[in-house]
């Protein structure tokens, strides 16, 4: 599975972004799909997951009430729409994918080790 993140960009304080991550190479219908992020020199922290089917969805508490996750399964695309951004929301935004499939975790999946497709990332600025 290859997957490309895209949306990013720079953007002020209490704006919004709507990254995309679109899987090609094999289906991500079946998978539970997560963001992560990361600011150089810490660890890449786990922001959501939506199960395979759409209807088990898992925030982190920084970004709850701010960040939607979804997905359209037909286009093998998933999607973050990050409002009321803030600077410390500034990061590398990474699209996972978990290998098992038909499996909604209704508990945030934060390990990177149990995701076995990656994509490249791409930058989110948020200036103050």
């Amino acid at each position: 599975v290859q997957m490309v993140e895209s949306g990013g960009g720079l953007v002020q304080a209490g704006g919004s972004l709507r990254l995309s991550c679109a899987a090609s190479g094999r289906s991500i219908s079946m998978n539970t799909m997560s963001w992560f992020r990361q600011v150089l020199g810490k660890e890449r922290e786990f922001v959501a997951q939506i199960s395979w089917s759409g209807d088990v969805i898992v925030y982190a508490d920084y970004v709850k009430g701010r960040f939607t996750i979804s997905r359209d399964n037909a286009n093998e695309t998933v999607y973050l729409q990050m409002n009321s951004l803030k600077p410390e929301d500034k990061a590398v935004y990474y699209c996972a994918a978990r290998g098992v499939v038909y499996y909604s975790p209704n508990y945030p999946e934060r390990c990177r080790a149990d995701y076995d497709y990656w994509g490249q990332g791409t930058q989110v600025t948020v200036s103050s």
